[in-house]
């Protein structure tokens, strides 16, 4: 698939729970993570999506929030990922960071430069990536 969104993750339905307008799906991904998606229940039927299905799972870069201290809170958004950063790409305006969590997958996050260095992130240092699940998009092969 070709898509814009450059965190495209394979991965299996392990669960689906339909409620009156949305559907929860969880995807297993093959490095052991999962991510949580929400979407309609409508495009849950369209897409023919249950357990079993394989999907390919779309999150763009801009959508990841770069956790590196939680500071004892907690947050609301279902996707929160430990990964150790690979590279971090300053840019003129913004930094692309690249995030490998346990299981081999790469993310990519933009944020801005400011963000990059009031956080402090460099090379080798631990970091959580958060996303909402209304944030990822499914696609199924046709």
């Amino acid at each position: 698939m070709k898509a814009s969104a450059r965190n495209q993750f394979k991965g299996t339905v392990k669960e689906v729970i339909i409620g009156a307008v949305n559907a929860e799906v969880h995807v297993g991904l093959n490095g052991g993570a999962t991510i949580v998606a929400s979407i309609t229940k409508e495009s849950a039927e369209n897409l023919a999506i249950k357990t079993g299905t394989e999907v390919i799972a779309l999150v763009k870069a801009p959508q990841i929030i770069i956790v590196t201290d939680f500071g004892g809170y907690r947050l609301s958004a279902r996707n929160q990922l430990p990964g150790t950063i690979t590279q971090v790409k300053p840019g003129a305006v913004n930094t692309e960071v690249d995030i490998e969590l346990a299981g081999g997958e790469q993310i990519a996050a933009t944020v801005t430069n400011e963000s990059a260095e009031t956080l402090g992130l460099r090379k080798g240092q631990p970091a959580t990536v958060v996303f909402k699940a209304g944030a990822v998009i499914l696609g199924v092969a046709s």
